[in-house]
């Protein structure tokens, strides 16, 4: 029987820039607009941490032989807790993450219809959705999935359009009058945006799962996953730019549907409302796929030990229902808690929470770096790049938890704290009873 034909480093390349190139950048051009077009330097900043990052956990990929991803990396170092509460606060992280793409959903669904939501209205609006993504995944992932990996490139083809296309409107003068609108220092220009630039890359750790499907996977996972993390950074940057130079700052600032605007300016007004109607129908699909996703992460922890049982029963059709419902109920919670007259300070409440949980796998993963190598058999002269390269991710890792403001900092450490709690009532399972 002749063996699966194998990705070659460009098409790994492709698909991990496609991975990337999600729901995390639709409302992007209008946060980083508050900044003004000198929050380029957070780009830079962030594509350089990215990338360092990036090539870390292809690293890992290749040498780890725990399963689990990021939480087997971090057993490295910090043995079975390591383990549990890297899937923890990842777990949370995606939680979070999925209220923050329905809320990002109900602000294109604003501008599309001219609606004027109270807080209320925008928070029931979130939870429906919510709840009308997850409920299709009580039948199972096998339609759910396919429809996520469609309707993604709603988003993904306008915004490839406006990093391209986009530079026929641009209007040199509007950038200038957009450059730094609040005369912020340097510093802080490369600071501010910081959490918000790594909201859209967040996922860049999965691009490394699929080195049993590539020719040469030591050689070509590394540069795959270097080279779609730098095409994705791209074309973030340009996109991001592009608009700060098509639509003035105080409209850009005020919007919730920024690529809807754009494309109205671009073109016509009902072709910015078809881009809106494309990118609610993207983060529909993206909500239905990560509904399951995050049940399933779980559901593997449950199975390893590290989360309560319930999170592992399935129905008849193989979903973790039970699971399903309670991370549901908690999302709808977390709706509630942070229920906000503006859309876009709820918005950024959720993506700085959603960062500074998932930078906690993030340190975790990379201080286990150099435990990895050495049991691995590199020898530490070849070690020495890989490790120094671990350390920049770390920096860059704080610096994007102190970007991310005091009270997400606050919240993010109740819910690591939290999880140690949790903890023990796993623990005390797996610990025999004293004679």
């Amino acid at each position: 029987m002749a063996l699966p034909k194998k990705m070659n480093v460009m098409q790994l390349t492709l698909l991990t820039a496609v991975n990337m190139l999600g729901s995390g950048i639709i409302l992007l051009p209008a946060k980083l607009a508050e900044v003004g077009g000198i929050s380029i330097l957070s780009w830079l900043v962030t594509a350089t941490g990215s990338l360092a990052l990036a090539y870390a956990f292809a690293r890992c990929g290749m040498l780890s032989r725990k399963a689990g991803g990021m939480g087997g990396y971090a057993e490295y170092a910090f043995g079975k807790a390591g383990n549990y509460l890297t899937n923890y606060t990842y777990g949370s992280s995606l939680l979070i993450a999925n209220v923050a793409i329905g809320i990002t959903a109900i602000g294109y669904l604003q501008e599309l219809f001219g609606w004027q939501l109270s807080a209320l209205q925008i928070g029931l609006a979130t939870i429906a959705l919510l709840w009308l993504t997850t409920l299709p995944n009580f039948g199972g992932a096998q339609v759910t999935g396919k429809i996520g990996a469609v309707t993604v490139w709603g988003i993904i083809a306008p915004v490839l359009v406006v990093a391209t296309v986009g530079w026929f409107w641009f209007d040199a003068s509007v950038y200038r009058a957009a450059w730094n609108p609040h005369g912020a220092s340097w510093w802080h220009a490369a600071t501010a945006s910081v959490s918000i630039t790594l909201w859209a890359f967040l996922g860049l750790e999965s691009a490394c799962a699929n080195s049993d499907a590539v020719e040469n996977p030591e050689r070509n996972v590394p540069i795959a996953v270097l080279g779609g993390t730098l095409g994705a950074a791209l074309v973030y940057i340009l996109s991001t730019n592009v608009i700060a130079g098509i639509v003035a700052n105080p409209e850009l600032v005020s919007s919730t549907a920024p690529f809807g605007l754009v494309f109205a300016k671009m073109f016509t007004p009902l072709v910015g409302d078809m881009v809106m109607g494309m990118m609610i129908v993207a983060c529909a699909g993206s909500l239905l796929g990560w509904q399951f996703t995050i049940a399933q992460v779980f559901k593997s922890s449950a199975d390893a030990g590290y989360f309560l049982p319930v999170f592992a029963r399935l129905n008849s059709a193989g979903a973790p229902v039970w699971g399903m419902s309670i991370l549901l109920g908690l999302q709808t919670v977390l709706v509630l808690m942070t229920l906000n007259p503006d859309l876009s300070k709820q918005f950024d409440t959720l993506v700085n929470l959603a960062v500074v949980t998932n930078i906690v796998p993030y340190i975790l993963s990379m201080a286990a770096v150099m435990t990895i190598q050495k049991a691995a058999g590199i020898a530490p002269g070849q070690a020495r790049l890989t490790n120094l390269i671990a350390l920049l991710a770390s920096a860059y890792s704080y610096l994007a938890l102190y970007s991310s403001g005091a009270q997400a900092l606050m919240l993010g450490a109740l819910f690591t704290l939290s999880g140690y709690t949790l903890f023990g009532f796993v623990s005390q399972r797996h610990t025999p009873r004293t004679p």
